[in-house]
Formats: C-alpha cells, structure tokens, sequence
C-alpha cells in the first residue's frame, strides 16, 4: 500500500484542516485512506530547521509521494530527493524558487499550487485604505526569514509610493517578537497595518487577531483563517481549496501520471472576508461599497 508524507511548516493544531482537505483531494480520486492509501505527517511546529531532518525522515521510509505544505517545506523536500514525486502548495514563484521548470511544463519530480499571495500584497493596501482612508503611514509586520519576504515588501512599497503613503517595515521571527512589533507599532500611533504572508505568522493568527483588538489597529491579513479568529479583514486564496487541489495531484499521481507533465495551478479567484463585530470593535466603518464586494461578511 502506498504511504504519503504529509510535510508541513506549522503545527499539527494549526494545519489539521489542511491535511483533511489534502486527504480529501486524494479520496476524491478513488483512494481511500486504510485501505489503498496510508499517510505520514510530520510538522515543524513552525520551526524551519527541522524540516530538512524531516523530509529525511520520509524520504528513507520511504514514502511514495511527499506533500509539501509551505515554501521551506517544499525546498527542504526538493533538496532532499529527485526521484519521489513532491506535490507543493507555495507562495512564492517556484520557477524563480527552481522548484519547477516553467508552469506549464514542470519537468522534474515536483509540481503543485503557487497561491501568488505575496504579488496580492498590493490589493490588500489598496483595501485596507477603503477602510481607513485617512491613513498617511502604512505599517507592514514581515519575517525577516521567510524567502519570500523582499519580493511582498517591495510590491506593497511601490503600491504604497503610488497611493502617496509612507510604507514602515517592522520585523518579526519569534513569538515573543511579534509581541514587542505590535507594541512598537502602537507607539509609533499605527494608523494600518498589513500581516505578510509567512506561513509562521499564520501559526500565530489567535495572537495577532488579540493584539490587533488590544492596541486598535485596523489590520489586514492574507488568509480568511485570521478573520474567522477575530482579525479585521483578509483577501487571499482558498488555503483549504489549494491543499485539496494538490491532494487531486497526488491521487492522479499514485495512478501513473508524472508531476513532469502536471501545470503549477495558479488560483483565479480570490477571498475577501470582512469582520463586522472586530471593525466596530475599532471604530472603522466599513464603507457599503466595500461590504458589497466581500465574499464573505461575519457578523
């Protein structure tokens, strides 16, 4: 019976849902888990330099497909192997990144989702001054250790020199960090902040969304996932969708097909949620116009 490697950046507790959406792509194409197909997680709990010892780990198993979930995890499972098929979801572009050829045409043993959340960047400043339009400084928490982090600021910067703001960068890598960022942007009277894309971050959304309500900041953020625990407001892709779309892959996978010959799939369509209880909680009207394009409002 074939065994599948679950590879994830964040904790069990936070990616649990991506791994069920993941086994339901798989089930979608006729394997059902016990009885043609086993899995194998292994998480990081947000601790990147585990990851390499951990793809290791799946690679001497030896599984018949990892699964990459986050941009380290699917470059710690590139480095580790050229022969077992990988299956990725990641933020930045795995072309530049050398996980795949070109889009179309992968090439090699890995192919997956590129979730273009770092180029979204852009829109979310652009919302969040729907939102708060009178603010002239633009606060941006990153992680200075996430690869993708240079090419996210330097697209919201050039958003934010358009729109005539002031883009400031505060950084953040550890929990305790990303405690002193907040109080540190609460002093410097933050009028808006946007949360980069790190998947570390999102490990962390109960701590953000608490943060943002304690010092009032009206916060933006790349997934649905930091509204729905009381963040302000998300536009991002389906983090649920893309897992299922590569568990799709690595069922048509396990039936013969080659991640060579399997296009990248780059999301069309994108999320915006709005949190009605958390913007009135802080003050910010939510303009009608703006509530009308949400895909979803929670109340």
């Amino acid at each position: 019976m074939p065994v599948i490697g679950f590879l994830s950046s964040l904790s069990s507790d936070y990616a649990s849902y991506m791994a069920d959406a993941f086994r339901q792509g798989v089930t979608e194409t006729g394997f059902a888990e016990g009885q043609s197909v086993k899995y194998e997680h292994r998480y990081a709990n947000g601790d990147y330099s585990l990851l390499a010892t951990m793809t290791d780990e799946l690679v001497r198993r030896p599984v018949a497909i990892i699964a990459a979930g986050a941009p380290l995890a699917a470059l710690a499972a590139k480095a580790a192997t050229s022969t077992i098929p990988i299956v990725f979801v990641v933020g930045f572009d795995p072309v530049e990144a050398k996980l795949v050829a070109s889009y179309n045409r992968p090439g090699g043993n890995a192919t997956g989702v590129h979730l273009v959340t770092s180029s979204l960047g852009q829109k979310r400043l652009e919302l969040i001054l729907e939102l708060v339009p009178k603010a002239r400084t633009i606060n941006m928490l990153v992680n200075p250790t996430f690869p993708d982090t240079g090419i996210e600021v330097r697209d919201v910067q050039a958003a934010a020199t358009a729109n005539g703001r002031q883009l400031r960068t505060v950084n953040a890598s550890t929990v305790g960090e990303i405690d002193k960022a907040f109080a540190a942007i609460a002093d410097q009277h933050a009028q808006a902040l946007l949360v980069a894309s790190d998947p570390f971050f999102l490990t962390r959304r109960d701590q953000f969304a608490a943060l943002a309500a304690r010092y009032g900041i009206p916060a933006t953020y790349p997934f649905r996932e930091y509204v729905a625990v009381g963040g302000l407001m998300s536009y991002g892709t389906s983090l649920a969708g893309a897992y299922r779309g590569i568990g799709g892959y690595a069922g048509r996978i396990l039936k013969g097909e080659k991640p060579a010959n399997l296009p990248v799939i780059q999301p069309t369509s994108f999320q915006m949620v709005i949190n009605l209880k958390t913007a009135k909680a802080l003050g910010v009207t939510v303009p009608p116009a703006l509530q009308a394009r949400a895909d979803e409002v929670i109340e």
